[in-house]
């Protein structure tokens, strides 16, 4: 491999790992998507008074944490088909990465939630509020503030991890810089690139989500 860097490979390889980075955001945006909806579902799941159900939903949730989110991809791409389901690279992608990060978002949910002053939810019950109101009006709007911070974090591990759907041939950022590496046999300046452009990614949504937490706090009053 040389490792002398090539300026003239760099603006050629440029236009194309900047196209696939536009396929790396699309699949960490689906991906984080649907492991915020599924999460909070398994959250409010934990919740309810029927232990068989709880008890399913959270040994489900520890199942899922603990296995590689690389084995749920292969699982979902190649054993599916046997079970009838026969998905895309990159639906059954976004589906593990959705699937897998769900499980961690229902526990920052859940310990949003119980950090919720009891008194809340005694003055609901006062007030007669149904349990759907409860969450959605009183509890959650609360917690979500509390939650913001660790759902960021999830949403750069989620962006750092779309290398893994590389495994079925989904033509990310970081396949798009191997296909490239193994065709001009440089890997210097692609992987460089990519590094660089991982970093130009996360940086500002890490700043876009304390900018969230700070005005959620502003509008509901929390300092």
């Amino acid at each position: 491999m040389n490792l002398n860097w090539r300026w003239d490979f760099t603006w050629e390889i440029l236009p194309q790992l900047l196209n696939a980075s536009l396929y790396t955001v699309l699949a960490s945006g689906i991906g984080y998507a649907i492991a915020v909806i599924l999460g909070l579902l398994l959250a409010l799941a934990q919740r309810t008074e029927l232990t068989s159900a709880r008890l399913l939903v959270r040994e489900t949730i520890e199942f899922i944490r603990s296995t590689p989110l690389v084995l749920q991809i292969f699982f979902i791409f190649y054993v599916g088909p046997q079970f009838g389901v026969n998905l895309s690279p990159w639906v059954a992608g976004m589906m593990a990465i959705g699937l897998h990060y769900s499980a961690y978002l229902s526990e920052v949910y859940r310990g949003s939630i119980d950090a919720v002053s009891r008194g809340q939810w005694e003055a609901c019950r006062a007030l007669n509020l149904s349990r759907r109101r409860t969450y959605f009006r009183i509890i959650l709007p609360q917690a979500l503030v509390p939650a913001i911070p660790g759902m960021g974090n999830y949403l750069v591990g989620i962006l750092k991890d779309t290398p893994m759907l590389s495994v079925i041939g989904v033509a990310e950022l970081m396949h798009a810089a191997s296909a490239i590496g193994s065709a001009n046999y440089r890997y210097l300046e692609p992987f460089t690139i990519v590094g660089l452009l991982f970093l130009l990614i996360s940086l500002p949504l890490a700043g876009l989500v304390r900018i969230m937490e700070q005005r959620l706090r502003i509008r509901l009053g929390i300092w």
